[in-house]
């Protein structure tokens, strides 16, 4: 059951609030009006950078799905939390963040706004957030997932992959994929080339820098470059990607 201090504001418009940021050691400030009007905009506001579930899940998920979120309408993803922007800079350095704008809400000034501010003093946090996410247009809200009122911190409805299936309920969502490669491996260029010819973003592991001629045959039970993994699955060399491709 949501708690009933925790408004639901679709149909409002978001705070007028001013964000101080330090970019390239310089400050600069970004306003709510430039963020949001005349845009689409993906919001997902947490208790605070570092914590666990921020850092391993919420996070890292709307940034694996930017592209896709961009490819159905979406012109950014914001994400916000109570802590300065110093903490949020650095965090932004720990995580794959690349695809996601971090705002400090330092002030609480529009998480106060959003009514959703909560006091964890019993944790020495403080005042914080509480975890939702929100679709924003042209400054207005267009839906609201917040979190249920449940012990500790719950994470349940404000995730990445719910934000999707609203906005774009048929998206096709990307499978994750590595490969393990060695310099000079045209095999390895050529399994790389089919990987991007289909459309899959993948992570590169190269012998003798990420991964070792030792891991690399743990892992797959191979001892030829390249081996490629999709969502799990062990597909092997640049032949067997080949034909797992063309199925």
């Amino acid at each position: 059951m949501s708690n009933p201090n925790f408004a639901d504001k679709t149909g409002q418009r978001v705070p007028d609030v001013t964000f101080p940021i330090r970019v390239n050691d310089e400050w600069e400030k970004r306003t709510t009006d430039e963020i949001f009007s005349g845009k689409t905009v993906v919001v997902f506001s947490l208790p605070g950078a570092f914590t666990p579930t921020c850092s391993s899940t919420h996070l890292p998920r709307y940034n694996e799905l930017a592209k896709v979120f961009k490819a159905n309408g979406v012109d950014e993803i914001v994400c916000v939390s109570v802590n300065d922007t110093f903490v949020m800079n650095a965090w932004a350095q720990d995580q794959e963040a690349q695809n996601i704008s971090l705002l400090p809400d330092g002030n609480c000034e529009f998480t106060d706004g959003m009514g959703l501010l909560v006091d964890k003093a019993d944790l020495g946090f403080g005042k914080r957030s509480w975890r939702y996410s929100m679709l924003v247009k042209d400054g207005v809200v267009d839906k609201m997932f917040i979190e249920p009122d449940l012990p500790g911190d719950p994470f349940e409805v404000s995730d990445a992959d719910t934000m999707l299936e609203y906005i774009a309920p048929n998206a096709t969502k990307p499978a994750p994929a590595a490969i393990f490669t060695k310099p000079g491996c045209p095999f390895c260029t050529k399994a790389k080339a089919l990987l991007t010819e289909k459309g899959y973003e993948f992570e590169e592991l190269v012998m003798g820098k990420e991964i070792t001629f030792t891991g690399m045959k743990a892992i797959s039970g191979n001892d030829t470059w390249p081996q490629v993994f999709i969502n799990g699955q062990h597909i092997g060399g640049s032949d067997d990607l080949a034909t797992f491709l063309n199925k």
